[in-house]
């Protein structure tokens, strides 16, 4: 069940807004000069460069600590993933899956639950992912005689054709997503060092997902679901995916792209939840995720990266799921309730600001719905995303604290903004103008710590 914002208080405390360490992707303040220039000082014994790194080194000392124990230190590990999960060590990719509950606080289980966990998963693609009629030679199932239920001209909606006709619908839409996702970078196309063996083991007779696409002959043009209307979800942001699949290179055999595997994983998802399936923006949620588990330096977790993001995402959907089902749109877990709780939020930290924006007739309808849906995922680059993600996934009110961040990007672009015509304003809230997320989330601490 989604989590209402305005959930009780965190107790214990957390650091200043001003002390936000080194760590994640808050780098301490390049030396001027340049790189060479900062590794001479290095070098030479600078205090200050020579500091920075010792802090660095404390907080992954800090985390490690933590970590250890047989029983988490649930307020703790919060405390200091707030202000940015260093990745060494692959120690962002075990908080991950600590703060979204997948992995129990105590440590003795955790070898257990993820055995049973990675068994589920692979159990989900034994059953999801067929085609009916082909024979599941080592599954231990013969091909059954085809008979009128297994016809694909039965007319019974419940019939296991039309049931895969329709899934061809979601599958579309997926494909279409996926093969777009995070086109400033190279990863999601390039092939996976962990291919699902299950799926492509030539002994047995399962289709990829990706055959499945290019067999149909369904058109992606009449599937095309968009949750609320909106019809590019995209930022400016984002550069334009290859228009064709023709434009992907193409893996050999036995082989399979990053974005095959999140497909997967979407498909799944949307086969075990029928009340939303899948929609669009979906795909800008578990691709961070993904990537953060699939990049993960140990590389006995990095081999399981599909499964602990399958269910990490299932838990993270959970949490903020209402805000893709638009009959919940005007309740109070719905989307607009939490767009509007960015503008009451500026009228009581900024009245000049907001009293512009309402001026001007700029609704939060306009950009906050992005910012909040996709969890600002299509506002920075993807490493940018991540050190967000730290924030919200160690505050148990993240998502009240995603309404204080939204809140923050506006009150620092406050002149931009009170200088502004409505055409100016609507390019600088579509299209982000601040690319440091650290002065961001400093920012928003100030204005939490100040309510």
């Amino acid at each position: 069940m989604a989590r209402e914002p305005g959930g009780a208080g965190r107790s214990g405390t957390r650091a200043p807004a001003a002390a936000f360490p080194v760590g994640g992707f808050c780098r301490a303040p390049r030396v001027p000069g340049g790189r060479r220039r900062q590794r001479q000082r290095r070098q030479q014994g600078d205090p200050e460069v020579n500091t920075m790194s010792s802090l660095h080194k404390s907080r992954i000392a800090d985390f490690q600590d933590v970590l250890k124990e047989p029983t988490i230190a649930l307020e703790k590990l919060r405390e200091l993933s707030f202000s940015g999960i260093p990745c060494e060590g692959g120690l962002r990719c075990l908080c991950w899956k600590i703060l979204l509950n997948y992995l129990p606080l105590e440590r003795a289980s955790w070898s257990s639950i993820l055995a049973k966990q990675r068994e589920l998963y692979s159990q989900f693609l034994r059953e999801m992912i067929i085609q009916p009629g082909i024979a599941k030679a080592n599954m231990g199932v013969s091909r059954e005689d085809v008979t009128f239920e297994d016809h694909p001209l039965n007319p019974n909606p419940d019939s296991r054709w039309n049931t895969y006709f329709r899934d061809n619908e979601v599958l579309l839409q997926i494909d279409k997503d996926v093969r777009r996702l995070c086109p400033d970078i190279s990863f999601f196309q390039r092939a996976t060092e962990y291919p699902c063996l299950l799926i492509l083991d030539p002994q047995n007779e399962f289709e990829t997902l990706r055959k499945r696409v290019e067999q149909t002959t369904l058109k992606s043009q009449t599937v095309a679901r968009n949750r609320s209307g909106v019809t590019n979800m995209s930022s400016p942001h984002k550069n334009s995916a290859p228009s064709s699949l023709n434009e992907y290179e193409v893996l050999p055999n036995g082989c399979e792209a990053h974005w095959e595997v999140v497909e997967r994983i979407l498909f799944i998802y949307a086969k075990l939840n029928p009340g939303i399936a899948y929609v669009q923006g979906m795909n800008e949620i578990v691709g961070p995720l993904y990537y953060t588990f699939a990049t993960d330096p140990n590389s006995e977790w990095k081999e399981h990266a599909e499964a602990d993001t399958f269910f990490c995402f299932t838990n993270l959907m959970a949490e903020i799921r209402d805000n893709f089902i638009k009959s919940l749109d005007d309740s109070q877990c719905g989307i607009t309730y939490k767009m509007e709780k960015v503008y009451s939020t500026l009228k009581d930290k900024d009245m000049e600001l907001y009293m512009k924006l309402q001026e001007q007739n700029i609704k939060p309808q306009f950009f906050a719905f992005r910012w909040l849906t996709l969890l600002l995922s299509q506002e920075f680059l993807l490493p940018d995303v991540i050190r967000i993600w730290d924030s919200l996934f160690a505050d148990d009110n993240r998502f009240e604290f995603l309404l204080v961040v939204c809140c923050a990007m506006l009150i620092l672009i406050r002149e931009q903004l009170l200088e502004g015509d409505f055409t100016v304003n609507m390019r600088l809230l579509q299209d982000y103008p601040i690319t440091d997320v650290c002065q961001i989330l400093q920012k928003a601490k100030e204005l939490q710590d100040s309510q």
